[in-house]
């Protein structure tokens, strides 16, 4: 029962407009207080969390990425993937799944992926033709793949938070993010096949694809650059960053020139605001965690489980349920922090290892991004496209069944995120 009043606080206090960060960091102080523990232990969960070194990696990443979006790089990405793919059925949805798988291999940021390639995909599609709602609901998907293909900013904090590898999850993130673009690429090439709404494109001549793709070189050998540090060991994800973000830098101002000072200090100005935001409900998620453990609750929880709950499959089954429903109240990062230090020892406890549990809770997670009301996806898309949010949100329903097929498959094949990380 006492889980289930500090959830009911915990909605109430969201429901009434208090900032995520302060309800989760507020009500931990007030359960500290309330269980006879002394209130110094929260500044001092706050100042232990915030200290940590992976989290630099956290705003440089942001810094990347926005200076990617602001350097208009998605637009030659796009450019180069649609002159390769452009001609097959359903050609412009194929290149805008592939060049979000791109860009998300450089960014790690799921916003940032919908937004670069939605300001350029939106347009062309629906110029040539192709249902609105397939378009909003394919782009707030297909930027999905930003945190789950990595590097990922999500699952930083979830090997933050389990204290696991984060260059063992993002390598576990590898298959299931290569199989979710390929769902996505199929279904787009299907719905193409029964529907003839659009114009389908042209082939594109051998000197347009040379041309096409010589302009994306230098966002492709950014992509190459971080994931051959990262997987080679040269790069630490914090270092990986830094470097990330350097390249950035040279690509987009010396190389593209595409990159003002305008949109430097803008990248600069909308990736302090993030991280300021995100280390916020970091801190106050850490000091809403030690309250838990405090009161023992993920141990209560597993013992529960244990004692009530028969087999894996039931317990992956409700886990997606509290998941799904948490998503439709909660952002990525709060159900990540909140979530984690609850379900983890219980999913350990049925034999569930921890890297495949990370990769499980950012699939689930990617789903929150597309479930209205406060799926962050639905919103860059709306805002790109200049629509009513009703609109994307009905387009995305096809995209999270494919999501949660995915879940299911990863269930059935532990080895689909597990191989790379420990057995390649």
């Amino acid at each position: 029962m006492t889980i289930l009043a500090i959830l009911a606080i915990l909605f109430a206090l969201l429901l009434i407009g208090v900032p995520v960060a302060f309800a989760l960091g507020g009500l931990g102080l007030g359960m500290l207080v309330f269980g006879g523990f002394s209130p110094l232990m929260a500044p001092q969960s706050i100042l232990s969390t915030l200290d940590g070194f992976i989290l630099l990696a956290v705003p440089l990443f942001l810094l990347m990425s926005n200076v990617l979006l602001k350097g208009g790089v998605g637009r030659d990405l796009f450019g180069a993937v649609q002159a390769w793919v452009g001609h097959w059925p359903g050609g412009l949805a194929v290149a805008t799944i592939l060049s979000c798988g791109l860009f998300a291999a450089i960014s790690g940021s799921s916003v940032a992926t919908a937004a670069t390639i939605g300001t350029v995909a939106i347009p062309e599609m629906v110029s040539r033709g192709y249902d609105r709602r397939f378009v909003y609901g394919l782009l707030a998907a297909g930027g999905t793949l930003g945190i789950l293909i990595p590097p990922s900013i999500p699952m930083i904090v979830f090997g933050f938070v389990a204290e696991e590898s984060v260059i063992a999850l993002f390598l576990a993130g590898i298959g299931p993010g290569l199989l979710l673009v390929g769902m996505f690429v199929v279904y787009s090439m299907i719905y193409a096949r029964v529907s003839d709404s659009y114009t389908p494109m042209p082939k594109a001549s051998w000197s347009e694809r040379g041309e096409a793709s010589l302009r994306a070189l230098p966002s492709l050998a950014l992509a190459l650059l971080i994931v051959v540090g990262l997987y080679s060991g040269t790069f630490t994800p914090t270092e990986a960053s830094a470097v990330g973000f350097a390249a950035a830098l040279v690509i987009t101002g010396l190389v593209l020139r595409s990159l003002t000072w305008r949109g430097f200090w803008e990248a600069v100005r909308d990736s302090a605001v993030t991280t300021a935001a995100i280390l916020l409900i970091i801190a106050g998620a850490k000091v809403f965690g030690k309250a838990i453990a405090l009161y023992r609750i993920p141990q209560d929880i597993s013992a529960f489980i244990a004692a009530n709950i028969d087999g894996s499959l039931t317990f992956i089954l409700l886990v997606s349920a509290v998941l799904l429903i948490m998503g439709l109240v909660f952002e990525t990062l709060s159900m990540i922090l909140i979530m984690t230090p609850v379900l983890l020892p219980a999913a350990m406890a049925l034999g569930f290892d921890p890297i495949w549990f990370g990769i499980f809770m950012v699939i689930m997670v990617e789903c929150a991004l597309i479930t209205p009301p406060v799926g962050l996806n639905l919103y860059v898309i709306q805002a790109v496209a200049r629509v009513s949010l009703s609109q994307v949100a009905r387009g995305v329903w096809p995209f999270l069944l494919l999501m949660l097929l995915c879940v299911a498959v990863l269930f059935a094949w532990p080895d689909l995120a597990l191989y790379i990380p420990f057995k390649w």
